[in-house]
């Protein structure tokens, strides 16, 4: 396979200004609009649900069709209109039926960049162009930031939204940059036996569903709660299921909770910039951290900032008055991407190794659901439990649930050592 034009990779920075800035002023917007951190949950666990939906069905799509231009132009267009109905919204329940459209979309370029990059070059290229799209993709997400922490000195929130509809319409017009009839079709199952194609999964927190699951699938996990290991992966999909519970608990929180401490708008799009600017020094320096300790000790390692970061506002809760009140929150989002950049990345290794040959697509599609279904309960939990007992205990609650995902990849990594692997 030749190396082909990559120009198409540009649309990326438009499409990321445009999904991590609706990510960030939705929940901001809800607040303006009268709601609380009840409403922000209910948003986020319908917007994460459109998108694991999303994922299965505009996977099955590109197989069918294989015209990933239209998708993605079919993806931006509805982002554009859903950014231009939350402009003109005045109500919470408006933004309910948006944000699960918007979620459906939005999710539609996800599989089709990474069979782009799995086409645009040969297999032994696939990394350097996986990371140059991730490079991409997060300096859009820090242009998103920055925007709103300029523009919110001078404007509400209500003109952001236009900011995002225009940014969705650059991406529309890049797309199509993106040829269909180069005669070079990988099917999405592709993913599925890739390293790199897993790994940039796995840190863009997108759901792959290489085939449509079955009840027998689940059949590793299902076992361990009648008290039995058929399958020590059933192990790992159950600590990933509370590492995401655990962190989607915090980042569900984290708009409301800024703005509960009276952060202005420029001060949360700020404080999301520095998480921006941290997660694109730390792609550097993570494959260094995995290469000296080892995949298994960094991803028992990286849960330690994880459970830190989630603590910090929690026992700082009281301090945080004036200009203490920042550079604490800073703190604790800086230890929470630096704790993901090393654990996506060591354990997406760890699963890859982990999937015996054949069986890809199934052991990829059983941890995106369990990965879905973890974050859609967190954003659920989340709203209830602060509404009742307060972000204090909200916050040491997903510290507890972090501490049994740690718990539990220790007997993964033990049992596994210990035992023969059964299929």
């Amino acid at each position: 396979m030749q190396l082909q034009n990559k120009r198409w990779m540009w649309y990326l920075l438009p499409s990321q200004i445009t999904s991590q800035g609706l990510s960030t002023v939705i929940p901001l917007y809800v607040i303006f609009l009268g709601g609380d951190i009840g409403e922000v949950a209910i948003i986020s666990a319908l917007q994460n649900g459109a998108i694991a939906t999303g994922s299965l069905a505009w996977g099955k799509i590109i197989d069918r069709f294989h015209s990933k231009r239209l998708i993605l132009l079919t993806s931006s267009f509805f982002v554009l209109v859903c950014s231009l109905g939350m402009y003109f919204t005045n109500s919470v329940y408006i933004l309910y039926g948006l944000a699960l459209v918007l979620g459906f979309f939005m999710v539609a370029k996800s599989p089709v960049t990474q069979l782009l990059v799995m086409e645009s070059v040969q297999k032994n290229l696939w990394s350097w162009l996986f990371a140059r799209t991730s490079i991409i993709s997060t300096l859009g997400m820090l242009v998103a930031m920055v925007i709103g922490t300029v523009g919110s000195f001078y404007f509400d929130l209500r003109p952001y939204f236009l900011i995002c509809a225009v940014s969705s319409g650059i991406s529309m017009v890049l797309s199509i940059s993106v040829r269909d009839d180069d005669g070079v079709h990988i099917e999405r199952s592709s993913i599925a036996h890739s390293l790199y194609g897993l790994r940039y999964s796995i840190s863009h927190h997108h759901f792959v569903f290489p085939k449509i699951l079955e009840v027998y699938d689940f059949r590793h996990i299902i076992t361990l709660f009648k008290g039995r290991i058929s399958n020590e992966i059933g192990i790992f999909y159950l600590a990933s299921f509370f590492f995401y519970f655990g962190s989607n608990m915090y980042f569900t929180a984290w708009t409301p909770f800024l703005k509960n401490q009276n952060f202005s708008n420029a001060d949360v799009f700020l404080n999301y910039a520095v998480q921006m600017v941290t997660m694109l020094l730390v792609f550097f320096i993570a494959p260094k951290i995995i290469s000296k300790f080892g995949e298994e000790r960094s991803t028992i390692l990286a849960h330690i900032p994880r459970i830190l970061a989630v603590l910090t506002p929690a026992v700082s809760l009281f301090f945080m008055t004036g200009t203490l009140g920042f550079p604490v929150t800073i703190t604790s989002a800086c230890m929470m991407v630096i704790a993901f950049s090393i654990f996506s990345t060591s354990s997406s290794v760890i699963f890859f190794k982990s999937i015996p040959q054949g069986f890809e697509g199934k052991y990829l599609g059983v941890n995106s659901a369990v990965t879905g279904i973890g974050v859609f309960a967190g954003s659920l939990v989340t709203g209830e439990l602060t509404k009742f007992l307060g972000y204090a205990a909200m916050f040491l609650s997903a510290s507890a649930v972090l501490v049994i995902s740690l718990v539990l990849y220790k007997i993964y990594f033990r049992y596994r050592l210990s035992h023969n692997k059964i299929i």
